[in-house]
C-alpha cells in the first residue's frame, strides 16, 4: 500500500459525515426510483400482453364468424343459382306452352272461321230452297185445285188421285230437304258456339299461366335480393396465432 505524502493530505479535503449522508440518502432514492420504474414497465407489459392475447381471442371468434357467414353466402350463392336454373326452366316451359296455346286459339280462330263461313253458305242455300219450294208448292197446290168443266171419268179420277200422291210426296220431300238443311244450320251455329267456347277457356289458361308465371319469378328475385342484401364480405387469406408469452411480475 502507498502511502500518501503527509504534504499531500493537507491539500485533500475529506469528505464529512452528513456529506456521505446525503450521499447514501441519494443513492438510496436513485435505487428506489429505478425500482418503481423497472417495476412500472413490467407490469406494463404484463397489461400489453394480456390485451394483446384478448385481442387475439377476437380476432378468433371473428374469423370463425366470417367463416360461417362464408358459408352461408355460399349456400346462398348455390340456392340463387338453383333458383335462377329453376327460373329459365319456368321461363322455357311457359314458353313452349304459350306458342302451343297460340297455335291451338290460332287453329280454332281457323275452324270458327270456316264454321262461319258454312253456315253463312247453309243460311243463303236455305233461304234459296225456301224460296223455291215455296214456288214450287204455290205450283203444285195449283195443280191439285180441280177445274170443274167436264165430269170425270173413273180413269181420270184414278189419273188425279196418283198425281195428288205424287204432288203430296214431292211436298214431303221438299219439307224433309228444308227440315234437314235447318238442322244443318242449327249443328253449324252449335259447332261454332262451342268453339267460340273453347277459345275463351285456352285464352283463360293462357292468361292464367302468363300470372303464375311472373308470379312464381317475382317471388325468386324478391328471395333472391333478400339473400344477398348483406352485401360483399372480404375474407381473410391466411389466418395464424401469435404466441403467447405470458410476463409476471416479479415477487420479493
Amino acid at each position: 500500500i502507498d502511502i500518501i505524502p503527509q504534504h499531500w493530505e493537507k491539500k485533500i479535503p475529506m469528505p464529512s459525515y452528513k456529506e456521505n449522508r446525503q450521499l447514501q440518502q441519494a443513492s438510496l432514492r436513485l435505487e428506489q426510483e429505478n425500482d418503481s420504474l423497472a417495476h412500472r414497465l413490467i407490469t406494463s407489459k404484463v397489461a400489453l400482453r394480456n390485451s394483446l392475447d384478448e385481442a387475439e381471442d377476437r380476432v378468433d371468434e371473428l374469423t370463425k364468424e366470417l367463416l360461417k357467414i362464408q358459408h352461408r353466402l355460399q349456400a346462398t350463392e348455390d340456392e340463387k343459382r338453383g333458383k335462377e336454373e329453376e327460373a329459365a326452366m319456368l321461363k322455357e316451359v311457359f314458353r313452349r306452352e304459350l306458342e302451343r296455346a297460340e297455335q291451338e286459339i290460332k287453329r280454332s280462330s281457323g275452324i270458327i272461321s270456316d264454321y262461319k263461313q258454312i253456315c253463312s253458305q247453309l243460311t243463303s242455300r236455305l233461304e234459296r230452297q225456301e224460296a223455291a219450294h215455296r214456288e214450287e208448292l204455290d205450283a203444285l197446290k195449283v195443280k191439285s185445285i180441280p177445274t170443274g168443266h167436264s165430269a170425270d171419268t173413273p180413269e181420270d179420277g184414278n189419273g188425279k188421285d196418283q198425281e195428288k200422291e205424287s204432288l203430296k210426296a214431292q211436298i214431303r220431300e221438299l219439307e224433309r230437304e228444308l227440315v234437314q238443311t235447318k238442322l244443318q244450320v242449327v249443328e253449324a251455329n252449335c259447332k261454332i258456339q262451342e268453339l267460340e267456347h273453347q277459345k275463351g277457356v285456352l285464352a283463360n289458361d293462357l292468361q292464367e299461366a302468363k300470372n303464375n308465371w311472373i308470379s312464381k319469378a317475382l317471388t325468386s328475385l324478391r328471395t333472391t335480393g333478400q339473400d344477398v342484401e348483406r352485401g360483399p364480405v372480404l375474407w381473410p387469406q391466411k389466418t395464424g396465432k401469435m404466441s403467447r408469452e405470458k410476463f409476471v411480475a416479479p415477487t420479493g
